[in-house]
């Protein structure tokens, strides 16, 4: 499978919050928070399904991946969805194993597998 995902009783909002506080252990970064919903509200769309996209990065991380290999460049940053399904959030990310095969370099595969393992980790604790 492709992707990483759990459910969480928590709201979006509240998911979001307990997720980043996780990553911040992590020494990953929040740079960005994509509201979909509003977005497409916005521009006169009607979705009424909320999704939050973040772009998530650990820069110590992302530079010796981009050292090593500028193609890497295309899975980067990493991306977390929060959103809801069924009265319930979920959160959720593509393997950046999964990604990072593309590469077939597997020095590299070991770090996205310690990259994978960290933010699951994240999306675990953040879910309880």
């Amino acid at each position: 499978m492709f992707h990483y995902t759990v459910e969480t009783s928590k709201s979006l909002d509240e998911a979001v919050d307990a997720l980043q506080t996780q990553l911040k252990e992590e020494k990953f970064g929040v740079l960005w928070d994509f509201n979909v919903k509003d977005t497409l509200q916005s521009k006169g769309f009607d979705f009424n399904t909320t999704y939050r996209i973040l772009e998530v990065c650990n820069p110590g991380e992302a530079k010796n991946i981009l050292e090593k290999n500028a193609l890497a460049s295309y899975f980067l940053p990493c991306k977390v969805v929060v959103y809801e399904q069924d009265g319930s959030t979920k959160m959720g990310m593509p393997k950046p194993t999964s990604l990072i095969g593309f590469l077939e370099d597997e020095e590299l595969n070991d770090q996205a597998k310690d990259i994978e393992e960290r933010m699951a980790a994240c999306m675990d604790k953040a879910a309880q």
